[in-house]
């Protein structure tokens, strides 16, 4: 038996390669189903059953292309109802690879259809669970994306979760090792932990959802606490991934189209698309395409693009590094926008060349945003989330977190300079190119953060009253 992560970390996400005599099991995979039909062949096996835990909101799963390209059946539990052909298997049902079995777990609370698979091995022991989004390292699933779709509310979800994770999850043994869908960094959780694979044994100690004394209204409030509006992007992947979607060879082709500076331009002006710079922030500030936003490939990429551009179906145009056009096209396949167009040919300095307008960001240094925010009194406004806010942060700085930024519009000063930081200089830079989009150009960037910030003796605080966030 081979069990394999496949994690991808700017989503967070963790598929699975499950390999016995020659049978292999995909559970939850990316978008691009290349390298696992490569992994199967070169160990010259077929894959027979893909596995889905639940209809994924954070990015589009490969399942239906996986299907149409090896003829393997895709399996849910207990009430899915895609629209295309897939196996809705009931509770307690297994299937056998080789000469392991993987069994049907029906845990609802993060979706109605959530499931967990349960691996057994050769000798029918209970191996290792795939628990989705029902069960993270160090959190569980969050209960609020399928409202709508269960008509229950957020606690009535939390209590079934509640119910899933105490009947049919914590009574094994717990040397079960868990593979979650999910670690550190995504949104459909809140306190996950950096580690991708636990024991089962261990989550019970340590994860604060599973406290053998917990009841069910004190974790429904723990779960529910605290949870920030999930991305606007989210409800769309779920309709992609329970209704099907396009080939991803046909969305690369169409998005690795080369445009010279004039197409460009024009494709920009007849179909009102949005201009995506994904080169470094520091090239950015230095100079980029007038009104174009700025969202790194170096950094959480696809969830930054989901967040901030949400409508998945909006056409876009890129601006990348040299030879980085297809990774920027599949990567925001991954999160369902399939709307790219084109990318500018030679790039940024293909533009520059051409004579076309050109803007730039003022951005300037810790120890010089010191002396600003010292002896000018320059208002100063931090992007990063509310928990890093109130962790530490300059005084008098005002929170107008990344994820909300064109809520916080009206709060920028409109003829003031005042100064823009996050945690390091990526997310800063995004939230500038989106305020100049919106003709707000009084900003001066602060290279490198509150880290250089903190370093460079601004004045700091580690409390704000929560009734301010």
């Amino acid at each position: 038996m081979k069990i394999e992560q496949i994690y991808t970390g700017c989503l967070a996400q963790g598929a699975y390669y499950i390999e016995s005599k020659g049978e292999v099991a995909i559970i939850d995979p990316l978008r691009e189903v290349e390298p696992y039909i490569k992994r199967a062949q070169d160990a010259g096996a077929q894959i027979k059953y893909i596995f889905e835990t639940h209809f994924h909101a954070d990015f589009v799963s490969g399942h239906v292309t996986l299907s149409k390209e090896t003829g393997a059946p895709i399996i849910y539990g207990p009430n899915a109802n895609p629209s295309f052909d897939a196996i809705i298997a009931k509770d307690g049902e297994s299937f056998q690879l080789g000469d392991v079995s993987i069994y049907v777990l029906h845990t609802p609370g993060h979706t109605m259809e959530s499931t967990t698979y349960l691996l057994k091995d050769e000798k029918g022991k209970d191996h290792a669970i795939f628990s989705g989004d029902t069960l993270f390292l160090g959190d569980v699933g969050r209960p609020d994306l399928a409202q709508k779709a269960a008509d229950m509310t957020q606690e009535q979800l939390a209590g079934l979760l509640y119910e899933s994770l105490r009947n049919k999850i914590m009574p094994l043994a717990d040397d079960v090792i868990v593979y979650p869908a999910h670690g550190a960094g995504s949104a459909c959780g809140k306190n996950m932990m950096k580690e991708t694979v636990d024991s089962l044994g261990n989550q019970k100690k340590v994860n604060y959802a599973l406290r053998q004394d917990m009841s069910k209204e004190e974790f429904i409030k723990e779960v529910t606490d605290g949870l920030l509006p999930p991305p606007k992007y989210f409800p769309l992947n779920v309709k992609m991934n329970k209704e099907g979607y396009e080939d991803i060879g046909e969305v690369l082709t169409r998005g690795t189209t080369a445009l010279s500076p004039e197409e460009f331009e024009t494709a920009a002006n007849e179909t009102g698309a949005v201009v995506l710079d994904v080169r470094h922030q520091k090239d950015f500030v230095k100079g980029h395409v007038p009104r174009s936003i700025f969202i790194g490939l170096n950094g959480d990429f696809a969830p930054w693009v989901g967040a901030l551009i949400a409508d998945t179906q909006q056409p876009i145009l890129l601006v990348c590094p040299e030879g980085k056009e297809e990774e920027a096209v599949t990567r925001l396949s991954r999160v369902g926008f399939d709307g790219t167009i084109g990318y500018l040919k030679g790039g940024f300095e293909a533009w520059k060349d051409s004579g076309k307008a050109i803007d730039s960001i003022e951005s300037i240094t810790a120890d010089e945003a010191t002396t600003k925010i010292d002896e000018e009194s320059v208002p100063v406004f931090d992007v990063r989330k509310p928990s890093e806010f109130q962790s530490e942060h300059v005084i008098d700085a005002e929170n107008t977190p990344l994820d909300f930024i064109n809520k916080h519009l009206s709060e920028f000063p409109e003829k003031d300079e005042f100064l823009v930081h996050c945690a390091g200089g990526y997310r800063s830079v995004i939230a500038a190119s989106i305020l100049k989009s919106r003709g707000i150009h009084n900003l001066i960037d602060v290279d490198g953060g509150f880290g250089a910030l903190k370093n460079a003796g601004a004045e700091v605080t580690d409390y704000v009253c929560p009734s301010t966030l």
